[in-house]
């Protein structure tokens, strides 16, 4: 059965890091069906990237705010 996710961007930051670390203690405890691995693996790129991006997003408007002569 393929896992019904919910999009990435209708969740918050923390969210997206606890879907993150769940997917990384199901793989580090063989409890994820090799047939979703796959299906996962995608997942968790998603998932990184958008928290990359946030982080990324959030990093640039913080040195706007502390050096608006820049």
């Amino acid at each position: 059965m393929v896992p019904k996710f919910t999009p990435v961007a209708d969740m918050t930051y923390t969210q997206a890091v606890a879907e993150i670390e769940e997917i990384l203690r199901m793989m580090q405890a063989d409890s994820l069906d090799i047939d979703l691995l796959a299906t996962y693996t995608r997942r968790a790129t998603e998932l990184l990237s958008e928290c990359r991006r946030r982080l990324t997003d959030t990093d640039r408007e913080l040195q706007s705010i502390l050096n608006p002569q820049q």
